[in-house]
């Protein structure tokens, strides 16, 4: 659908916005020619302390904000992009929970990687290892005390039957 074009002479000129504040007018400031919802200014004191009429000179005026410094980095570090965390570090730690020899084998490994590429992680592989073997130890004497329970257990005696 066409509009059929404006009458008068052509100018480049837009209408004003009716949602725009006029270009001479701040569009913080009370419209012109409504009155205030508030009552007319007076000279009474307010209990604020200050004047009617300079309340709203004070609203305007706004005071001037600080300037910003640099922006602060984030992301990786600076020092190269070789320098993530080792794998098989994480790993160690993990399976030190789980199944605790395989936490040590794999601190052993990441170890060895960390010296030789430069990674981090190394206390994430010692701490796997650490885990890893006590937890391999605590384990193996479980299993020992089990057996010599059962072993205690089973002495010979037939129970009757």
């Amino acid at each position: 659908m066409s509009y059929p074009p404006p009458s008068g002479p052509p100018s480049d000129e837009q209408p004003p916005s009716p949602y725009e504040p006029s270009r001479d007018q701040s569009p913080y400031a009370p419209p012109t020619g409504e009155p205030s919802p508030y009552g007319p200014p007076t000279d009474e004191p307010s209990p604020y302390g200050q004047q009617g009429p300079h309340q709203s000179a004070h609203w305007s005026q706004q005071p001037p904000y600080p300037p910003q410094g640099p922006y602060a980095q984030y992301g990786p570090s600076p020092s190269g992009p070789g320098r993530g965390t080792n794998v098989l570090a994480i790993l160690s730690l993990v399976f030190a929970f789980v199944f605790p020899p395989a936490g040590a084998v794999l601190g052993h490994v990441a170890k060895r990687q960390i010296r030789t590429s430069g990674e981090d992680g190394d206390q994430l592989a010692t701490w796997g290892l650490i885990l890893g073997y006590v937890f391999t130890g605590l384990t193996v004497l479980a299993c020992c005390g089990w057996l010599a329970l059962l072993a205690i257990n089973n002495t010979g005696d037939s129970g009757g039957y």
